[in-house]
């Protein structure tokens, strides 16, 4: 179970940008970039354990003891996204999962990495509260995911939180606030 959470978590964050729209050219004018002293640098230092610790996903969850485990590193040379997970867990289960796909070497508008998302999966929903946006879905393997795009050092950077089909995007928003906030 915990090999197929992750998987999936990547596998969503890795075709969420892949589905034929590409990240432009552009750079938004809404994010600006964070200073950081090498793009690469910051985008590369996204680690998701430490910017979702398990302690918050404890309380967003109401559930206690909650370990947070780093997932496999998740490339995709086709759409230069590099993604990297953690998985939470109870007594070794899974109970959510936040990925972090950064783009090095592109330039796109997070606006437009969460729109080709919602053009890509049916049924997905706008959350409010995101300034580039984010969207809400649950997929056919019954998982619900929200997602929201930003630059961190003039990298496009996608972040999304992965959880049982049950979970709300009200429960889930702090979650990616957090993260986002952290990065």
């Amino acid at each position: 179970m915990r090999t197929f959470a992750v998987v999936l978590v990547a596998f969503a964050a890795l075709t969420a940008c892949s589905s034929g729209d590409k990240p432009t050219t552009a750079t938004s004018s809404s994010a600006a970039p964070k200073p950081a002293p090498s793009s690469n640098a910051a985008a590369a230092s996204l680690d998701p354990c430490k910017l979702l610790p398990a302690a918050a996903v404890s309380k967003a969850l109401f559930l206690d003891n909650l370990t947070a485990v780093a997932g496999p590193v998740q490339d995709n040379a086709a759409n230069g996204g590099k993604a990297r997970s953690c998985e939470y867990q109870l007594d070794g289960k899974a109970a959510g999962a936040l990925a972090v796909t950064r783009y090095e070497g592109k330039q796109g508008k997070p606006a437009e990495m969460v729109a080709s998302i919602k053009k890509a999966k049916p049924g997905a929903k706008d959350v409010a509260g995101f300034p580039d946006g984010a969207v809400y879905y649950v997929d056919e393997q019954k998982t619900a995911t929200l997602a929201t795009a930003e630059l961190v050092a003039g990298t496009p950077v996608l972040v999304n939180y992965t959880g049982p089909a049950k979970m709300t995007p009200e429960q889930m928003a702090p979650l990616v606030k957090q993260a986002v906030d952290a990065s």
